[in-house]
């Protein structure tokens, strides 16, 4: 990966729907090397895919959560089986197996907090292997971002 490649992929974090033009002139090569260059990012797995940012509050997704969950057991089994149950729970923005006191570290939205009553019924409580989770509540939206600083 060169400079171009760097400055490539630090616009596109910004915005991915800028067009070729517009990165060419950005970046200093020809619309055309900004597309093949893309391409290949893209192929090697740099660029591992491209979505649009929402707004929660739009959605009627106001109320965004950060949570520790501590599994009573850490057997291969029984974190693969959370890590799969959590991939597929919509509400799950993103899901992190971690060091420390808890073992995932969860940010998820929901409705409201009859909604995460909801959701810790469903993930928590009938999941036997949660021994215990703490909540915390996003007062606000500070930063919200992916980027990886290059």
């Amino acid at each position: 990966m060169d400079d171009f490649d760097r400055a490539i992929l630090s616009r596109m974090q910004l915005n991915s729907r800028v067009t070729a033009e517009t990165l060419s002139r950005e970046v200093g090569l020809s619309p055309a090397a900004c597309q093949k260059r893309l391409k290949r990012l893209r192929e090697r797995g740099v660029i591992e895919r491209e979505v649009a940012v929402l707004s929660p509050r739009a959605v009627d997704r106001g109320l965004t959560l950060i949570v520790a969950v501590t599994l009573e057991t850490e057997r291969p089994e029984a974190l693969d089986a959370f890590k799969q149950r959590m991939r597929a729970a919509p509400e799950v923005m993103q899901c992190y197996y971690v060091t420390g006191d808890a073992d995932f570290v969860l940010i998820l939205t929901t409705r409201d907090m009859a909604d995460y009553e909801a959701f810790t019924r469903r993930h928590f409580f009938a999941e036997s292997n949660v021994s215990r989770f703490n909540t915390q509540v996003v007062m606000d939206r500070t930063k919200v971002s992916l980027a990886v600083p290059l």
